[in-house]
């Protein structure tokens, strides 16, 4: 394989047993001066249209990463472990195609990066914060520049992602949370009580005591990077279990964030089997914190083990999770029958309905069904499924075997109990393909209303026009999620009714927008009810959770007799 960039120079250097690491420098002494991070702004999106100059080179970075089959390890304090009991990251869209072998740890290498964070931490917590945030901002430039078309590769080639869901995922919103993280941090330090001439009151916002746990999903490579370092940046130290379904990403991941100066320990990759690792963190002694993105049911599981143990901590665990949702399209008859048609096939089939927000329920007014679902259907039709790596594809395949079969059981389910409008196909020889579906159900309570699927199916309920207050109620009430969702309607008295009475059904809710696409600094993301915690992904509301308030008084002039003036003689 030919070296010819720094990510390959990278990736070249973890075929050796184990990596060289360099001492640790000593933390910047004398600075003096207020200093100020960079004004944050949103990453342009690139349009890789033909004959652009990304186009050409994310399609040879394609090309190469297609024929590596790289070696992942565990890497601890900096340092590389090979443990030989390895498993396959593969390409969904072609899954006898092997894209690398990664390392899984045992209970040994837990403890050992429990020992590496807990070292690491004692000067990265000390480290001034601009010193930590500089890390990251370099890693966001790294991104934007020299690193982008590898993370973008990775995320298409390990996660079946089309050339513009990889560039507005592991491109564009990772280099945002690295940009607008040091932004809110600042703004979060900035925050101080008031003084007075007597006294001078101070916060000192204190990393948590102990590590925090970071577990992330397969579906966005931009959540990989950000739980772990959103944590980090805080001053915190983190041990972190990538999806063993985007490892591949995950690992460049760790690779840049090494290149852009992270000192060794701070973030620990420690991929492996979720029960073994999370039966050693979550009943560890120095727990501080948990940022999870995943399913509801892990994450409930994960809650319940961490309230079994709260005699056993030595402080509170904080504990941040986003989950599952079921996340609705609600139509007023006054809605734009197009852009309501638009957004459903948008929002429920890009990346082929497995993110967290794509729309999975949609309610329609009788009197625009038969237009609305022509429209769908025909856009439907014309969409390409396959190989990620041809760009006139609109879906690539859904994750894995087991992802395949759950939603192929929900497709049987609705030939059973419901009408299939269009798709209803799966196809799993060569790639595990699932033709984009539209369900239409008989009742608001029907099942494909009201679980979970996480793949390319769209579930319809036609309402009566003159039941819109009812439908809202049932949208309410249906569900136990409440992450995303979205009203069209030109009807404005509808609008407000929509969102009042869905006030608590999602924590990001669009007008006459697809229910996807969150953008960090414009839509902080996330969901409460059975979605989470609702910390909001890129903000600083999520960086308030990574920290400990400490308040301090000092008094100039300290009161010299222990009476009062109330205390004097008539």
């Amino acid at each position: 394989m030919a070296v010819t960039s720094a990510p390959d120079r990278v990736a070249a250097e973890s075929e050796q047993a184990e990596r060289t690491v360099a001492p640790r420098s000593a933390p910047l002494a004398g600075f003096s001066g207020t200093r100020r991070v960079p004004p944050p702004t949103n990453e342009p999106i690139k349009g890789y249209a033909p004959g652009s100059s990304e186009r050409k080179e994310l399609k040879a970075r394609l090309s190469s990463m297609a024929n590596e089959r790289v070696d992942i390890p565990i890497i601890i304090g900096g340092r590389e472990i090979r443990t030989g009991k390895t498993a396959h990251t593969v390409m969904p869209h072609n899954h006898r195609h092997v894209l690398g072998d990664w390392h899984k740890a045992s209970t040994e290498h837990v403890n050992m990066a429990i020992d590496a964070a807990r070292e690491a931490r004692a000067e990265w917590s000390n480290w001034a914060w601009e010193d930590r945030a500089a890390v990251f901002l370099k890693a966001g430039e790294l991104l934007a520049t020299t690193w982008r078309q590898t993370l973008n590769a990775a995320t298409m080639l390990g996660q079946s992602k089309t050339a513009f869901q990889a560039e507005i995922d592991a491109a564009c919103e990772l280099i945002d949370f690295w940009r607008f993280n040091p932004a809110y941090a600042q703004e979060l330090y900035d925050e101080q009580p008031l003084s007075s001439s007597t006294m001078w009151n101070q916060l000192d916002y204190r990393p948590l005591e102990g590590f925090v746990y970071a577990v992330t999903p397969f579906n966005f490579t931009s959540i990989g990077g950000n739980l772990p370092t959103a944590a980090a940046l805080m001053g915190n130290t983190v041990i972190w279990k990538p999806a063993s379904s985007a490892m591949l990403s995950a690992y460049y991941i760790m690779r840049l964030l090494e290149a852009a100066g992270m000192p060794p320990g701070v973030i620990n990759f420690v991929p492996g089997d979720a029960a073994e690792i999370s039966s050693v963190l979550l009943s560890h002694r120095e727990l501080a914190g948990v940022h999870f993105t995943g399913s509801t049911t892990v994450f409930n599981s994960m809650w319940r083990t961490i309230g079994a143990n709260m005699s056993n901590y030595a402080t509170y665990p904080r504990i941040v999770g986003e989950t599952g949702g079921k996340d609705f399209i609600v139509a007023h008859p006054s809605a734009d029958p197009q852009a309501l048609a638009v957004a459903i096939a948008r929002g429920g089939f890009e990346y082929q309905g497995q993110k967290c927000s794509a729309a999975s329920r949609v309610y329609v007014p009788r009197s625009m069904w038969n237009d609305v679902r022509d429209r769908i259907v025909g856009m439907m039709e014309e969409m390409r499924m396959g190989d990620v790596t041809d760009f006139r594809n609109f879906m690539g395949a859904v994750i894995d075997e087991k992802s395949f079969k759950k939603i192929s059981e929900y497709l049987d389910d609705a030939r059973s109990n419901a009408k299939i409008v269009s798709g209803g196909v799966a196809k799993g020889d060569e790639g595990y393909f699932i033709k984009p579906t539209l369900v239409q159900a008989k009742e608001p309570r029907y099942r494909l209303l009201c679980e979970e699927i996480f793949g390319p199916v769209v579930t319809a309920y036609v309402y009566d026009d003159d039941t819109w207050d009812e439908t809202l109620e049932i949208i309410d009430t249906t569900s136990p999620y409440a992450l995303t969702g979205a009203v069209f309607a030109n009807d404005r008295g509808a609008v407000r009714e929509a969102a009042m009475a869905l006030r608590n059904a999602a924590g990001n809710f669009y007008v006459n927008d697809k229910p996807t696409g969150a953008v960090v600094g414009q839509q902080p993301f996330g969901g409460a009810r059975g979605s989470g915690t609702n910390d909001k992904a890129g903000s600083k509301l999520n960086l308030v959770r990574w920290v400990s308030a400490r308040s301090i008084k000092e008094t100039f002039s300290p009161p010299q007799d222990y009476k009062y003036p109330f205390m004097a003689e008539e």
